[in-house]
């Protein structure tokens, strides 16, 4: 990839509108970016849980799992991808599902550039200056937002307030997707240990 290409992301997440229409009609964006911009995201994740400063981490080091960290940053990513195109796809949005991971992957990217230095800074805060962490933490999650908003609007070409009522639609999706997963899980292990009984009281009767 040319370098024009890592340098992308960061002229979509300071000029929103006029990056995400050239990742769409332009050919700029790359789906490896945006999943070298996941796979960042999950590695800051877990350096945060594991070497914050003791006051701003709550986190008991003996039940820390990057195992979980990694599930519960890429799962989501995907669950939403996966229920935006469902729903846009009902709704008549013009975004392929290459560009939703896209836009999601670098709406993304804010996150990554303030969780790693606030990790480290974290370490030497004194307990007056945890609310500066704590800011600049919140400062990301709405630039996410906000980028991801944009990024959703601009690849299926809609309205405001048709963004809106999508995203809220692919929220439910994703509750939706979670429910049955947990449900056919549920009855999958339900229908294993009825089968294992069975097996059991038969083998214990020969």
């Amino acid at each position: 990839m040319k370098r024009e290409h890592y340098k992308f992301p960061f002229h979509v997440i300071l000029h929103p509108f006029d990056g995400f229409w050239d990742m769409k009609y332009e050919g700029k964006g790359k789906a490896r970016i945006a999943m070298i911009i996941l796979a960042t995201l999950v590695i800051t994740i877990i350096l945060q849980r594991q070497f914050a400063g003791y006051l701003v981490n709550y986190n008991d080091p003996r039940t820390l799992n990057s195992l979980d960290d990694l599930q519960y940053t890429v799962l989501p990513f995907f669950l939403f991808c996966i229920a935006n195109w469902s729903i846009t796809t009902l709704m008549e949005g013009e975004g392929k599902f290459k560009e939703i991971v896209m836009a999601t992957g670098y709406a993304l990217l804010p996150i990554v550039l303030i969780n790693l230095p606030m990790t480290y800074i974290s370490r030497f805060m004194t307990f007056g200056e945890t609310p500066f962490y704590y800011l600049l933490n919140s400062i990301a999650a709405i630039w996410f937002c906000y980028l991801l908003f944009v990024g959703i609007m601009t690849v299926h070409q809609y309205t405001v307030s048709r963004t809106v009522i999508t995203l809220i639609f692919t929220v439910i999706a994703m509750g939706i997707v979670v429910f049955l997963v947990s449900l056919a899980f549920s009855m999958g292990a339900q229908i294993y240990h009825f089968i294992l009984n069975v097996y059991r009281e038969i083998i214990f009767r020969m």
